[in-house]
């Protein structure tokens, strides 16, 4: 069935990485889409200002501090959100880390480490807790943040490269095995997008923003609405009979 009004009107979506970048788009795309918000990140001051600003606007958000790579605080943050509402209709799992631009016979372990921890286990822990709840109340729809780094090489990241392939693959994964039991589990995978990993990486890389320019087809890079807002749709009924896919939202970047 197909909703009237807001493409996710009625729902409730948990967002991981919600205090900055993407997932803080997607708090505001998603609110205004008519979604009641859990926003879930580390940073609390960030948080409750965003909160704070979404209430104001008559939306319906809450916030819950949120290690994604504690399998025990993902819980809480997917118990917060059946408290407060009693179900969890859909997730957007943003939250992500990009690591140094380094080549690989360089890395240290604990870039290695830390990508690694975040980008998958973080995944694993939400999904697992993710799953289970909508289990119970009936099924949901899930959107896994990759990258066009899950899809393609990117030079000198090969722990990033490597996690956001991880992302695709627990996407299918889960996808094939929770069809039958209404979840739905997706991807997207962003292009050059304005984020703090992006501003990170280009600060330190001179002309490599450039340099990403040239060989997008759009010639820019994306605003992190843009690719919420591709979420939005994925997660939404209007998506009813898609599951498994990665999407690139990346103005042509892994087509050229």
């Amino acid at each position: 069935m197909i909703e009237t009004g807001g493409l996710l009107s009625g729902k409730v979506v948990l967002i991981t990485g919600a205090s900055s970048g993407i997932g803080a788009a997607a708090a505001s795309v998603f609110a205004r889409e008519g979604a009641a918000v859990v926003l879930a990140a580390r940073r609390e001051e960030r948080l409750a200002a965003l909160t704070a600003e979404l209430n104001g606007k008559g939306f319906d958000a809450a916030y819950v501090v949120t290690d994604l790579t504690r399998a025990q605080d993902v819980r809480r943050a997917v118990d917060f959100t059946l408290d407060r509402h009693g179900r969890l209709d859909g997730a957007f799992n943003n939250a992500g880390i990009g690591g140094d631009r380094t080549p690989l016979h360089q890395m240290e372990d604990d870039i290695y480490d830390s990508v690694i921890d975040t980008n998958v286990r973080g995944l694993w822990n939400c999904l697992r807790a993710e799953i289970a709840a909508m289990l119970s109340g009936g099924g949901g729809a899930i959107v896994n943040n990759s990258s066009v780094g899950g899809l393609v090489a990117i030079p000198a990241a090969a722990p990033y490269v490597a996690s956001k392939h991880a992302v695709v693959g627990f996407t299918r994964a889960a996808a094939d095995e929770y069809a039958r039991q209404g979840i739905r589990v997706n991807s997207v995978a962003p292009g050059s997008t304005r984020s703090e990993i992006t501003v990170d990486w280009y600060g330190r890389n001179p002309g490599l923003e450039e340099a990403i320019h040239e060989i997008t087809p759009q010639g820019r890079t994306a605003a992190p609405e843009e690719i919420a807002e591709a979420a939005a749709w994925l997660l939404s009924d209007r998506a009813s009979y898609v599951t498994g896919v990665v999407m690139p939202v990346d103005g042509g970047y892994v087509n050229h």
